[in-house]
């Protein structure tokens, strides 16, 4: 008996430490290594990363103080980050006094907007007697077809409002939303990464990438759109940290005081109406009412909600993960994120419905009741058959848009900051715009949609990394930060005749800087690392980030619109495509 039920004792025990399966073993030899095993709670939710109390003792501070500047930096660190962004963005937000690259088009519409609810046909000196009157012109009621939905524009014209119609009012939101996707992003990498010192390192890029920046400071709706999609992201990952902690709470609990895994309740166990799910379709509807493109955020974000629900119920002890997600879980994921943006986008068109459907209202509000009458689906409301009209010519549109741009790019050069955007341009001559007299000829004065070189050519090095990680070592991280950059970037690949622009990046660049980050992470070496590791790690790291803060400054000119001498502005043409 002693024989028998030692013998049983020996195989349980060896039951918690099985083997990995042999293809783990085979990805060995590619650097895979299996996660350890722990505390199913730990391995669910794992804890906050805490600074060495090493650093605490070298600087002379007591445990308690070090305690409070731990627990305020959670807030405290992205907070002063944030600041720091926005003073930057809003430092001479109303410089190049001008309409500059496609402000043409949506600083006039969302006027337009707010004011008659759907877009208008302006006179061609608008720009002009904008500029000349303070914004004090009168609104056109001649409806202008316009190829993209009104949620962005609505956002620029909330600033209109409030500031006037003049270039501070129309870039006031856009700088707004860049700032506070600053502060996103440092929230959203302390929780990705479980280390405050990351997630603000993530955010810091951010502050510093001149494509980012100058997005920020221009009526554009790439950058609105940015915000939302990061929105989004963050708020899948909070539910996700939730509905894992709810699982861990429900799983049965050892002699030892340690979460075990539990078939049962892996399988059974419900999250609920998961509310920051619903919250992330919200941002998500916002998202594609700003800019078509951001149906692949949709797409691709529920893809990774439903696998992250896979991972957790795996760890929980689910012998079939993915049927029970299925089961459980899809329906209420696509309830709380399909209806919820198609609710969101049909309601952003609100003022266009309401508006007269007599030919006097939106472009095409009037096409139901005069080209398109009779049909098939003559029982759908006027405004909904003339909606999708208006829709399907959009669609036409977009596809077949070919017709040549001086700063047009392909997608292949985007990543390695190939073809930038100029916006403004003009050569004021010594003594004007803020050319220097001592010139001895004229400056450049410029706007460019340029990327941080620096930081984008370690993006290179960071997505490689990242792949490697996600692919090798199992982590979702790695997984999630390359979703976020595949959702913005690759769909452009399918469109590589159609005139498209570098600056349609900027929706992805939080990602990127998320990439970098978890590299440094990876340079500065692991918890367990040696002194001689961590400075040499720390050196490195430091470096990296010194020089992609240099180089900002560097190009601070260039996107900001500051005159400079001619041989300086050649200086910061580094590659012949930039000019």
């Amino acid at each position: 008996m002693t024989s028998t039920a030692s013998s049983t004792d020996t195989r349980q025990g060896r039951a918690a430490e099985e083997p990995p399966p042999p293809w783990q073993q085979r990805l060995r030899r590619f650097g895979y290594a299996a996660r350890p095993r722990s505390d199913v709670r730990d391995r669910l939710v794992p804890p906050y990363n805490r600074p060495s109390p090493r650093i605490w003792t070298a600087i002379g501070l007591r445990s308690d103080l070090a305690d409070r500047i731990t627990r305020w930096s959670a807030w405290g660190g992205p907070l002063l980050v944030t600041l720091i962004a926005g003073l930057m963005r809003f430092w001479n937000l109303g410089s190049p006094r001008a309409v500059i690259f496609d402000e043409t088009y949506y600083a006039k519409d969302a006027w337009a907007l707010v004011h008659n609810g759907y877009e208008a046909n302006w006179a061609k000196d608008a720009n002009d007697l904008i500029l000349q009157r303070g914004g004090h012109v009168p609104v056109p009621t001649d409806a202008a077809y316009v190829v993209h939905p009104p949620v962005g524009k609505y956002v620029i014209g909330l600033g209109e409002l409030i500031f006037g119609f003049n270039p501070f009012g129309w870039r006031f939101m856009t700088a707004l939303l860049g700032t506070l996707a600053v502060l996103l992003l440092c929230r959203i990498g302390r929780r990705l990464f479980r280390s405050t010192f990351l997630g603000c390192l993530a955010g810091g890029l951010l502050a510093v990438d001149g494509l980012q920046f100058v997005m920020s400071r221009t009526s554009l709706l790439d950058g609105v759109l940015e915000f939302f999609v990061l929105a989004a992201f963050g708020c899948l990952l909070v539910d996700r940290d939730r509905a894992r902690a709810k699982l861990a709470a429900a799983l049965p609990v050892d002699a030892d005081g340690r979460v075990r895994p539990d078939a049962h309740t892996a399988e059974t166990a419900r999250f609920g109406w998961r509310p920051w799910r619903w919250l992330a379709g919200l941002m998500l509807g916002l998202a594609i009412g700003t800019k078509w493109n951001g149906l692949y955020f949709l797409a691709a974000f529920c893809v990774m909600a439903l696998l992250w629900d896979v991972g957790a119920r795996r760890v929980a002890g689910a012998r079939r993960p993915y049927v029970t997600v299925l089961k459980r879980d899809t329906g209420l994921t696509f309830l709380a994120t399909v209806p919820v943006a198609l609710a969101v986008y049909l309601a952003s068109w609100t003022g266009w419905i309401l508006s007269p459907a007599n030919g006097s209202g939106g472009y095409f509000r009037n096409w139901a009741a005069t080209d398109g009458k009779g049909g098939n689906w003559t029982f759908l409301p006027d405004w909904l058959r003339s909606l999708w009209h208006y829709e399907h010519e959009v669609y036409l549109f977009h596809v077949g848009l070919t017709s040549p741009h001086t700063y047009q790019s392909n997608p292949w050069s985007w990543i390695v900051v190939g073809r930038p955007v100029s916006y403004f341009y003009e050569s004021p001559n010594p003594g004007e715009a803020g050319c220097p007299t001592d010139a001895g000829e004229k400056c450049a004065r410029e706007v460019l949609a340029l990327g941080t070189p620096l930081l984008w050519w370690a993006a290179c090095f960071a997505l490689v990394y990242v792949l490697w990680r996600w692919a090798f070592r199992r982590d979702w991280r790695a997984g999630a930060i390359a979703c976020g950059v595949a959702a913005g970037y690759l769909p452009w690949f399918l469109y590589q005749e159609r005139t498209i622009f570098y600056f349609y990046a900027v929706v992805f660049v939080p990602f990127l800087c998320l990439a970098v980050a978890m590299m440094i992470g990876a340079l500065l070496g692991p918890p367990g690392a040696d002194e001689r590791r961590r400075i040499a790690g720390a050196a490195g790291a430091g470096v990296l980030v010194l020089l992609i803060a240099w180089n900002f400054i560097y190009f601070w000119p260039l996107y900001t619109g500051t005159a400079i001498p001619i041989d300086s502005w050649r200086a910061r043409m580094w590659l012949d495509t930039w000019v």
